[in-house]
């Protein structure tokens, strides 16, 4: 098995079995990622698959080995804000908002948390700008530079997406007891 350098140098020489390892390597994590913003498999598949195209033939303007997955993922995201901009006509209420929420509401235990199941009911603003600014880490200037809207509503949006959270949490939490309850 060669390695991540040696596949991305034959990779750039247009070696299609490097392509392919690489593709190996790193497709499952950014289709994850791919489908953190889309929230559907089929379009984050597009993504992905688009994103590797792109990635094949400007493999020659990453310079080094050790930066590619991090190139690749900008890619992906990129790609993937792209998508979610031209085909989900999000609207964004361009306010802000009083921040009441307590930070504390957020960090209860729950045991385990399935990020699918709450992406897959998140609203998709509340995620694009979640995912940009927690697992991105842009700043809300960078985001609304990104998203091409103001840097209060990137704020508004991320309050939202946390009381949301909130919520969510406490909802299953109140479930969780229902079934505990209903079983004695």
């Amino acid at each position: 098995m060669k390695t991540l350098e040696e596949n991305f140098m034959l990779a750039k020489k247009q070696d299609r079995r490097a392509q392919k390892a690489l593709y190996d390597l790193f497709s499952a994590k950014m289709l994850a990622i791919a489908n953190s913003y889309t929230n559907n498999i089929h379009d984050a598949e597009d993504i992905l698959l688009n994103a590797f195209m792109k990635c094949f033939t400007k493999l020659d303007e990453c310079r080094e080995w050790k930066s590619f997955p991090f190139w690749l993922r900008k890619i992906v995201v990129n790609d993937a804000i792209s998508f979610v901009r031209k085909n989900k006509n999000i609207l964004y209420m361009d306010i802000e908002i009083a921040d009441d929420y307590s930070e504390e509401d957020g960090e209860e235990q729950f045991g385990e948390i399935n990020i699918e199941e709450i992406f897959s009911q998140m609203p998709v603003g509340y995620r694009l700008i979640f995912n940009l600014y927690v697992f991105e880490e842009k700043k809300h200037h960078e985001i609304a530079e990104i998203l091409n809207i103001s840097e209060g509503t990137s704020k508004s949006q991320l309050s939202k997406a946390k009381k949301w959270l909130a919520e969510f949490f406490k909802t299953k939490e109140n479930e969780k007891r229902n079934i505990e309850t209903s079983k004695i």
